[in-house]
């Protein structure tokens, strides 16, 4: 049986109707950008993370980079970023001319490890970046205390982890900065690209409201110079329906972590572990084994859905090749990416379709 990593229309399905009617009305008024939708949705999710202010812009991406922009992070700057994440939490570091500093991981979260931040701190640091990986928020205290402690912006990478809880916090509410994605694949997935920043620092709010629209808060009169990253209104409309879904959702996905996890227990295969602190939403289930390639294989000879998030730590990437990193800096960084495979979880996963994947990744890691 086929089983695909994910299946968005099956989403769609259960809530197609919702969806027609909210696309249809952005349709009909005409609003297209950053309309009524938007300011909704900006509300929503800003008091879901206990903050502020929402500020919508046009995906995860931007969303870090605006908020990096806003934090004053340019050339000659260095931000400290775990070396095992997607490239994005990198490379908008290298967009705005400064300088991404790697740091290693913690072998069992996939997050950043706060013991190794302060060795990584210079004159130059500006900003850190924990990224809440596979849907697990970084441990936070710790982070924020450093943050603190030598005045550093801190950036929070949550774009996998919307509903994620750190000790009862939210996701996003803990740094000056929360950046969230809402690409379709996310927990909280638009029919397009998308994201939001949170934050409850006025002057961080009232600079990134500029920067995603040019610079400017008069129009046609830029202040600063922005970007242009703003969320069509057909996007906040379809992610207003599915927010109200987010909770059922989350708890779906833990049901399917949960089988596996009892699936897996006592063989050789490595799973999520889950901290004491942390409210696990699960974007990804990601397990690590020693024989990754014969477990590819498998999976594909079979047609299950995986992936590998993610095949190359940063110090190893080409463009990056320049930073002088060498092989061993970050060895718990090499040996993940070395040995992780995701597998299907998203909410409409049937109980035969995970059977059929168990059976897979057991026939060749018991």
């Amino acid at each position: 049986m086929a089983v695909p990593l994910l299946d968005m229309k099956r989403q769609y399905d259960t809530i197609k109707e919702k969806i027609d009617t909210a696309v249809a009305e952005v349709l009909n008024h005409g609003w297209f950008i950053l309309g009524p939708e938007v300011k909704e949705l900006e509300k929503q999710v800003a008091k879901m993370c206990n903050v502020s202010t929402g500020i919508a812009v046009a995906s995860g991406t931007d969303a870090l980079l605006l908020s990096l922009d806003a934090a004053g992070v340019g050339p000659g700057d260095e931000v400290i970023v775990p070396d095992f994440s997607f490239f994005a939490s990198a490379g908008v570091v290298s967009r705005l001319g400064a300088r991404p500093v790697f740091v290693d991981i913690e072998e069992d979260t996939y997050n950043i490890d706060p013991a190794k931040i302060d060795d990584a701190i210079t004159l130059k640091t500006k900003a850190i970046m924990p990224v809440h990986l596979f849907g697990q928020m970084a441990d936070m205290d710790p982070i924020v205390s450093i943050g603190r402690e030598h005045s550093l912006a801190i950036v929070e990478d949550a774009a996998q982890a919307i509903g994620s809880k750190y000790k009862n916090k939210q996701a996003g509410s803990m740094g000056d900065f929360g950046c969230f994605s809402f690409y379709p694949t996310k927990n909280l997935g638009a029919a397009g690209d998308g994201g939001m920043v949170v934050t409850s620092n006025f002057e961080y709010a009232e600079k990134l409201l500029m920067l995603r629209m040019h610079g400017w808060k008069k129009k046609y009169f830029p202040e600063i110079i922005g970007y242009n990253s703003r969320l069509d209104s057909i996007q906040a409309a379809i992610l207003l329906v599915k927010l109200a879904y987010l909770k059922e959702w989350t708890e779906k996905r833990q049901e399917h972590a949960a089988k596996y996890d009892s699936a897996f227990a006592g063989s050789s295969i490595v799973t999520p572990v889950v901290k004491d602190y942390s409210y696990h939403i699960y974007n990804q289930y990601t397990i690590a084994v020693d024989n990754r390639d014969e477990l590819l294989a498998t999976l594909k000879e079979k047609n299950i859905g995986h992936d590998i998030y993610y095949p190359a730590p940063f110090h190893r990437l080409k463009c990056y090749c320049d930073l002088e990193y060498k092989e061993g800096d970050f060895p718990i960084s090499e040996k993940a990416a070395e040995s992780v495979v995701s597998i299907p979880i998203y909410p409409e996963l049937t109980e035969v379709e995970q059977d059929e994947v168990i059976e897979a990744v057991k026939s060749v890691s018991a």
